[in-house]
């Protein structure tokens, strides 16, 4: 952004205060907030947030840091996202290669990718609200249930693991919504019920706890509730059971403590069970 619209925007919000005698206090604060944050921004020279340019430059590190010095890795990886393709490219050390299927929350603190030092062509992402797995509906859940589907089918993910986090704000919500089910929310509320059981479990077994540490707890039994919803789908059970070609796996990351925990779910399934 030019200086120019510095200046117009300045000018835009004091005439704003100026004209809207009726502003609430709170609106006249912030916007007199903001009229100082641009000023003090002018007059230091600084240089304002641009998302396009951000966008840019970042595209522009990856192209010079990764793309251009892996040719064989990317001329690999436009033929397909075959799990194989990095096999003897990528890590060549390792003797047997799993790919991963991963849901992950959305929030901008847990990025898989890069707290798992994931390459490209490793691993198939689902992020989500609370990295929460619905169980096997086609009407209220198709979109999570396709790209299940296109990576147990057709990818053959060897290993789908679910990944919780600290400070989760989907938890929290899930953990304040009050027990007459009253919602206040168009989507986030409806979504986080998913994982209800581990609400309840929570409740019952760590009342004593603060609620902070509830909502950590809760933070690990909701990634088991969705290990276990990822077994209503028939082709996740198969997998799993039948040709024990697919394992389940749930994890936490922990950004405030800076630790990883993994683990494994014991269903205590069989295959006469069907669902």
């Amino acid at each position: 952004m030019a200086g120019g619209s510095y200046e117009e925007a300045i000018a835009a919000l004091t005439k704003l205060i100026s004209e809207k005698a009726d502003l609430s206090g709170v609106a006249a604060a912030k916007i007199k907030q903001l009229t100082a944050e641009l000023e003090t921004a002018t007059a230091n020279g600084s240089t304002p947030f641009n998302p396009d340019e951000r966008i840019r430059t970042g595209f522009a590190h990856f192209k010079n840091e990764k793309f251009q010095k892996n040719p064989e890795l990317y001329g690999e990886l436009a033929k397909g996202q075959s799990p194989k393709i990095l096999l003897s490219i990528v890590r060549m050390r390792e003797l047997l290669f799993h790919y991963f299927m991963v849901f992950a929350c959305s929030d901008s603190r847990v990025c898989p990718s890069h707290i798992l030092d994931f390459n490209p062509g490793e691993a198939f992402v689902v992020r989500n609200i609370a990295n929460m797995v619905p169980p096997y509906d086609k009407t209220k859940y198709s979109g999570t249930g396709a790209a299940i589907e296109y990576a147990v089918v057709h990818l053959k993910v060897e290993n789908i693991v679910v990944i919780g986090h600290s400070c989760c704000g989907g938890i929290k919500g899930l953990m304040s919504i009050p027990d007459d089910g009253t919602t206040a929310s168009e989507f986030i509320e409806h979504w986080v019920q998913i994982c209800t059981p581990a609400k309840s479990k929570v409740k019952t077994e760590a009342s004593t706890l603060e609620f902070s540490e509830q909502c950590t707890n809760c933070e690990k039994e909701a990634v088991n509730v969705s290990l276990g919803n990822l077994l209503t789908y028939p082709f996740v059970r198969d997998a799993v059971v039948k040709k024990k070609t697919l394992a389940l796996k749930g994890a936490h990351y922990n950004f405030v403590k800076g630790t990883f925990e993994l683990w494994d779910l014991d269903f205590k399934i069989s295959n006469s069970v069907s669902v």
